[in-house]
């Protein structure tokens, strides 16, 4: 009975002693498992914040006050905005708000789709609503990508028409190279944008919507009875910061678009690349101070304004059509044309457009219609089409087609060099043709009449039809030519009864009068002033110049003309904000 017992009580110890060992093998693996899983983790986010990670790197400083570049590291290179889209999404937000569509208080739907964005986000729910001024300040402080999408719903229908309706702003405001995917700025490939188009946008802001961007300065905020902090640091730490937004997701590097105001100083900075959060902010600290002393302490540049929706859409469709490969073909006659160039973001592609026998460029067939501009066919708009000709004397450039100017002769009898009897050539001052030009293999010379004065250096321009040296022509003829001006010339003057002198030429639609000047020239650089601060809304207009006499006093009136109404009041208020006179008149 002991024996039983004693040997009972050793398999018991041995059991005890396996089980023991077997616990402290499971507790030493699961140990070294944890210790190898922290140590990967942190060599990824050693990777990700430095070491061996290196994004493309992009800075630019503009002067606020000039709209001068004080200095620049790759500005105009692609790069990834990330969270910097959200500056673009509430633009479009404060756009509505500003035209009274819809107020701070109003509920926006959180759909399913807003809510599976991943983080950082406010945690929204589908069936929920978020208010217009809780999402400004969720994208501000916690960049949340939720928020950003329920903004792109409620404005766009759905993200995709919102991010096409963001690229088509980003042109309208001269953002040139930005396409915007979604409204967020989470990876996308085909979302791309510039150092430069981004500070562009952070002065826009300012420009268009001063009531609504001093949300930029919001450092945290209450979300159902939570306390939001936001991401950028250098508000509160660096002097006359207020303001706008960081970025980060691994292929843009930490971006981060900074305003600073000190005095009577304005600075727009721009770094996209940083390594880390705080080697990106102290290059921003480094670039503003440096710059400080360089800006202008006077407000001289005008406010960046928007170009027409029809602009701004045919940008687009022209970075499409330049996206895709150079391809010629022929359709039923029609010759399709695409061009291509270097670094251009592809957008969807365009439908092939068929219009006859014409020559047509394809565009795109996601955005609204618009009538393509038609090409000049042969001999119309005083275009003349004519076969390659030899280069002018003189001149090593290729010759490019332009509009003709036909000089009125006074008609008279002429002699024609030729053997038959003399018969009486008139001289047309109509249009130009092919029929009315002597044909090229054709023997007979027309002798020149009295023609008006050259200008100097004239045939050795780009015109089709050019002045031969006299050393050129045989001394027993000479030719009549006809004239393609260098470069627009004033139409010619009738005077009026009054004592103005109105231009012989009719000027269509409604007209903008920007000033009366002592001199022509002092009109014209006022034309181009205008056109300038207008930021592309005159890029159809027709300028002129428009004499009038006050009593023994000659005034030179700096005109627009080619405008609708709509257009004409839109521009005059555009110039009026930038302290310049502006009159609409009815035509």
């Amino acid at each position: 009975m002991l024996r039983t017992t004693l040997a009972s009580s050793r398999v018991m110890r041995v059991g005890a002693l396996g089980l023991a060992t077997i616990v402290a093998i499971i507790f030493t693996t699961d140990h070294a498992d944890a210790r190898r899983s922290r140590h990967r983790h942190h060599r990824h986010h050693h990777e990700a914040r430095g070491g061996g990670y290196n994004p493309p790197f992009a800075s630019i400083i503009v002067d606020g006050n000039s709209g001068a570049t004080l200095e620049s590291n790759n500005p105009d290179s692609l790069r990834h905005p990330a969270s910097l889209t959200k500056m673009m999404t509430l633009y479009m937000l404060f756009e509505r708000l500003d035209a009274g569509k819809i107020n701070l208080d109003t509920e926006m739907r959180v759909s399913e789709h807003a809510s599976e964005q991943d983080p950082t986000k406010l945690g929204l729910r589908p069936g929920d609503t978020l208010r217009v001024e809780d999402a400004i300040k969720g994208v501000v402080t916690k960049s949340a990508n939720d928020a950003a999408v329920v903004i792109g719903e409620a404005l766009g229908g759905d993200e995709e028409d919102f991010a096409k309706m963001m690229t088509r702003k980003a042109r309208a405001l001269g953002m040139t190279r930005t396409v915007y995917r979604n409204a967020s700025g989470l990876p996308n490939d085909e979302q791309v944008t510039t150092a430069r188009d981004q500070a562009t946008l952070g002065r826009a802001l300012q420009d268009r919507f001063p009531r609504y961007y001093r949300y930029f300065a919001t450092t945290s905020f209450t979300f159902r009875g939570r306390t939001i902090r936001g991401h950028n640091h250098l508000l509160g730490s660096v002097d006359g910061v207020d303001g706008i937004k960081t970025g980060y997701i691994r292929a843009s590097g930490f971006n981060l678009v900074t305003n600073l105001k000190r005095g009577n100083r304005h600075l727009v900075g721009v770094v996209m690349g940083g390594r880390s959060g705080g080697s990106r902010d102290a290059i921003m600290r480094n670039l503003l101070a440096e710059n400080l002393d360089k800006a202008a302490t006077r407000r001289t540049v005008a406010a960046i304004t928007e170009r027409s929706p029809a602009e701004a859409n045919a940008q687009v469709a022209e970075d499409q059509a330049r996206s895709r490969p150079q391809q010629t073909e022929q359709v039923d006659g029609a010759v399709q044309v695409a061009t291509a160039a270097p670094e251009q973001v592809a957008l969807p592609p365009a439908r092939p457009a068929h219009l006859g026998r014409s020559l047509i460029v394809a565009s795109t067939a996601a955005l609204p219609p618009r009538q393509a501009k038609p090409e000049p066919a042969p001999l119309t708009s005083g275009v003349i089409d004519t076969p390659p000709m030899a280069g002018i004397p003189g001149s090593s450039e290729p010759m490019k087609p332009v509009r003709v100017k036909t000089v009125q002769v006074k008609a008279g009898s002429i002699k024609v060099a030729s053997a038959g009897p003399v018969q009486s050539v008139p001289l047309s001052g109509g249009n130009p043709s092919a029929r009315d030009e002597a044909p090229e293999t054709s023997g007979s010379v027309v002798a020149r009449a009295a023609m008006p004065q050259q200008p100097a250096n004239f045939g050795t321009g780009h015109g089709v039809l050019g002045v031969l040296p006299a050393s050129s022509v045989p001394s027993s003829t000479t030719q009549a030519m006809a004239y393609a001006d260098p470069a627009p010339r004033a139409q010619p003057q009738a005077v009026q009864r009054n004592g103005a002198v109105k231009p012989a030429a009719s000027h269509s639609g409604w007209i903008i009068q920007v000033g009366a000047l002592e001199t022509e020239n002092e009109a014209r650089e006022r034309l181009d002033t205008a056109r300038g601060r207008a930021r592309g809304m005159l890029g159809k207009a027709d300028p002129f110049t428009e004499t009038v006499a006050k009593g023994d006093k000659k005034l030179y009136r700096a005109r627009f003309a080619g405008l609708d109404r709509d257009q004409a009041e839109a521009v005059c208020r555009t110039l009026k904000r930038s302290d310049m006179s502006c009159i609409t008149i009815r035509n």
